[in-house]
């Protein structure tokens, strides 16, 4: 689920490094992702040695030459571990600092007292969406899974029960509302509204999370009753600790890069002037990176300090925040450019070709082709920019909100069902201690759940407005 930025989204499609016939990359894909699964279930290898067995298999069923198919792959891994690489070793870094200041106890202490019982996983649903609105998905996670994963464990709640909501309203605010990349790509394709698009898409983004999250959640539990894995849980403050960071201290600390991040977004709409000063400095505060490293930076004062500790032990922590997570790096990596050798043997490109000729209504066709090509690629973000650019066209005889539908259908059709070739797959399977087959019932059967439902709300609204 790597995430583009606009620029990157404007450049042209990459040429496929093979000339194969729509029968050989359909038959080249589903050996490719076979390989991977057949590698991680039957023989228990690594993931991150199975993705990249399996992208080389996939070049070679298409018909690819093996040096150019081993250039796709090591240009998505670098591609993905560049875009959230860093992000996530902030992040553990924030997590860590959190965790051993006292600062995430004082949190999860302060939910637990103020949301127990059968509202935990409403309240999960509203911070999650909250502070999704305005971060990339990979940021969203490993700010919240963290928290997730303590409250589950120390509440004694079912992990599912918590995590599912959480995952739900980082992923649909994602998908359905601008400013994220992909819903403001297509906004520009179809020539929609903005405001109209940002007012329907909170719309029909309400509905969808409350079913994909705390309903949905009630029955992952009963499927998947896993413990929080304690490998990934921020071991409780040490008691001898002499205090902990205030609450409001630790809530600032969490929230800086969303309200940076947030005011870039802001900043974006209001201005639009690529030129203007005030512009281009929220576009470098509010980058991911400069919001996570000035959370870092304002941490080893308001959460640190405070708890005692001094620069040898500043630097020890730091140095145990980044071990933790250097698998998770590279099988999201290898997710990455098992993605790249997917795009670039021409799946995608294949996908449009076919669906050229369907003769539906313009909202499902768009739901349909970003499903198509996200079920190809594993990318959101791809999916929505194929399918608003074939689809563009037919917006032209189109009203306001109409257009503005069109946008949140094809942002719909992008969450269908992630799978082994999606980079989120492995993030949340690694983060919550999951088996492949665990994954697919929770996290991918959610985001197939947010897909329908999203769809289902814009075809009826269509009906409506």
């Amino acid at each position: 689920m790597t995430r583009l930025s606009v620029e990157m989204l404007a450049a042209d499609p990459v040429e496929p490094i093979t000339s194969a016939g729509h029968a050989q990359l359909g038959i080249a894909v589903l050996a490719g992702i076979a390989v991977i699964v057949l590698l991680i279930t039957k023989f228990k290898l690594h993931a991150f040695l199975s993705l990249t067995i399996g992208s080389l298999a996939l070049g070679a069923f298409a018909g690819a030459p093996l040096d150019k198919a081993i250039t796709s792959f090591t240009t998505g891994l670098g591609t993905t571990v560049a875009g959230v690489g860093v992000l996530i070793a902030l992040g553990a870094i924030l997590g860590k600092m959190l965790a051993d200041s006292g600062g995430a106890d004082q949190i999860v202490d302060t939910i637990l007292a103020k949301a127990g019982g059968r509202s935990m996983p409403w309240a999960m649903v509203l911070i999650a969406s909250v502070i999704g609105l305005p971060l990339f998905f990979e940021v969203g996670v490993v700010l919240l899974i963290p928290v997730v994963l303590m409250v589950a464990k120390r509440g004694n709640y079912s992990l599912m029960r918590i995590g599912i909501p959480a995952l739900a309203g980082l992923s649909v605010m994602h998908g359905l509302v601008p400013p994220h990349p992909g819903p403001l790509v297509a906004i520009d394709a179809v020539k929609a509204d903005l405001g109209v698009t940002l007012a329907l898409g909170v719309l029909v983004a309400i509905p969808t999370v409350v079913i994909a999250g705390p309903l949905f959640s009630r029955y992952a539990a009963r499927w998947v009753d896993v413990p929080a894995p304690d490998k990934m849980i921020p071991q409780r403050a040490s008691e001898d600790l002499e205090k902990r960071p205030g609450f409001g201290a630790t809530l600032i600390t969490i929230m800086l890069p969303v309200i940076l991040m947030l005011s870039k977004a802001l900043v974006d709409i209001v201005i639009d002037d690529k030129e203007n000063t005030t512009q281009r400095v929220f576009d470098v505060i509010g980058s991911p990176l400069i919001a996570l490293l000035a959370s870092v930076l304002l941490g080893i004062f308001t959460l640190l300090r405070p708890a005692g500790f001094g620069k040898d032990r500043v630097s020890g922590l730091v140095e145990k925040g980044l071990a933790p997570i250097a698998g998770i790096l590279l099988i999201v990596g290898a997710g990455g450019g098992f993605k790249q050798t997917l795009i670039d043997t021409g799946v995608g490109a294949m996908i449009l070709d076919i669906s050229k000729d369907w003769s539906i209504p313009a909202l499902l066709l768009a739901w349909l082709i970003a499903v198509a090509i996200r079920l190809a690629t594993g990318s959101a973000t791809v999916a929505t920019v194929s399918a608003a650019g074939l689809v563009a066209p037919l917006a032209a005889d189109m009203s306001t909100t109409h257009a503005a539908l069109l946008v949140l259908a094809i942002g719909a059709g992008s969450l269908f069902f992630s799978h082994v070739n999606d980079a989120g797959f492995w993030l949340v399977k690694e983060y919550f201690g999951l088996n492949v087959g665990q994954t697919i019932k929770t996290w991918s059967v959610m985001e197939t759940i947010i897909s329908v439902v999203a769809g289902g709300i814009v075809l009826l609204l269509s009906l409506i407005i």
